[in-house]
């Protein structure tokens, strides 16, 4: 493309996806480089080229790229969990971390049950623990609801589907 120097001379990956002429002004080719089409391809497989346009125009430019990285992550999470989302992603990370600080938990109680019944230790050979973590849900700055976050149940039962 002539009289631009800030890209490359082929079409942004969203242009070569709508297989359109790219434009020097076109909102798309900061974001979507020729090299990324699987980005743009996610991107408006979930939320459409329309929807991201309009998104980019009202977002402030220095804010763009990191909300084209943001589409481009709850797109790719929507694709793996059409229905939860990132926030599924969230709810088992979050999930996975409970039952670690609990195995974290067991460990400690273990190693002082071990430590104090240990007749190899002497008094000046004690062993100092570090404070247990808080493993409750409820210590999280999530704002998800602990029933939500830890339910992997189906919210309906078989006998409901009858």
């Amino acid at each position: 493309m002539k009289g631009s120097e800030t890209r490359s001379s082929s079409s942004c990956a969203a242009c070569k996806f709508l297989k359109r002429r790219c434009t020097p002004n076109c909102i798309f080719a900061p974001y979507f480089r020729s090299d990324e089409p699987t980005k743009f391809a996610k991107v408006h497989k979930v939320f459409g080229a329309s929807n991201v346009s309009k998104i980019l125009s009202e977002v402030p430019e220095e804010q763009r790229e990191d909300a084209v990285n943001s589409l481009a992550y709850e797109a790719e999470a929507r694709l793996r969990d059409p229905v939860y989302g990132c926030i599924g992603a969230i709810a088992m990370l979050q999930k996975k971390m409970v039952e670690l600080q609990h195995d974290l938990t067991i460990a400690r109680a273990r190693l002082a049950h071990y430590a104090s019944s240990s007749p190899l230790l002497n008094d000046d050979q004690a062993i100092t623990l570090p404070p247990p973590i808080d493993p409750s849900p409820s210590s999280s700055s999530s704002g998800f609801p602990e029933s939500f976050l830890l339910s992997q149940q189906p919210i309906w039962s078989d006998e409901d589907l009858n």
